[in-house]
């Protein structure tokens, strides 16, 4: 019961509560019960999937990253806010940074990362869903946001199916748990092909190119989605 709350609701009804008054010093009546109901904020799960396959521009995309993965951690104490990273290149994903709110565990996990090689999009693709389809079982509160840095041209399989069909089949799996994702096109504007609105496309998310790459840039993309309602 929320003894405070139940006292002021009382409290304007003690004049005519005479009678009950004569046997109590404050007439409570079961109308005036209140109970405390704690609202549980949802807490953020914020999992970067980069592509570092080799590139001009890979060193440039991971300093980025970093930068926003340890500034979200900085302010997400509070919120309960977690951030987890994922790099695909060669012919594999890894989870560098699984789900976490500790700085330090992220400045030691982000330190050295594996970059070069070819660019096994599904696979990165794949271990997005089963980390966040995980997430969810764990804690069920947690609200996902996928983050997708990519020019969307995957070129390895780990299956049967041709690499970028591979890749789209696994981005309708991920769109079709309803969670929100954002896909960060990382392909030059003069050689733009639309691979990576296509994945979007298919991820039913967004597709953002930034003017910049920096950390800056990226942590306020995903605030801006952090902040919008989700769509049903």
């Amino acid at each position: 019961m929320a003894f405070d709350a139940t006292i002021r609701a009382a409290a304007p009804f003690q004049k005519r509560r005479t009678e009950q008054r004569k046997k109590v010093a404050f007439a409570i009546q079961k109308s005036d019960l209140q109970r405390k109901v704690r609202v549980k904020k949802a807490a953020n799960l914020i999992l970067f999937l980069v592509d570092a396959s080799w590139s001009m521009a890979v060193a440039e995309r991971m300093a980025a990253t970093k930068g926003a993965i340890l500034s979200l951690l900085t302010d997400a104490y509070q919120r309960r806010d977690r951030v987890g990273l994922i790099v695909f290149q060669k012919d594999r994903a890894t989870l560098i940074l699984p789900p976490t709110s500790s700085v330090m565990l992220a400045q030691r996990a982000l330190s050295d990362i594996p970059v070069g090689g070819k660019t096994p999009l599904s696979a990165g693709l794949l271990m997005a869903y089963e980390v966040l389809t995980q997430e969810q079982i764990i804690h069920p509160d947690v609200e996902p946001l996928l983050i997708v840095l990519t020019d969307g041209a995957g070129n390895v399989s780990i299956g049967a199916l041709p690499p970028q069909e591979e890749s789209l089949s696994f981005a309708e799996q991920i769109a079709g748990r309803n969670y929100r994702t954002v896909v960060i096109n990382m392909e030059h504007a003069s050689f733009d092909q639309g691979l990576a609105q296509s994945l979007a496309d298919h991820l039913e998310a967004p597709c953002y190119t930034l003017n910049e790459l920096k950390a800056e840039s990226i942590l306020s993309t995903v605030r801006q989605e952090m902040s919008e309602p989700k769509k049903k």
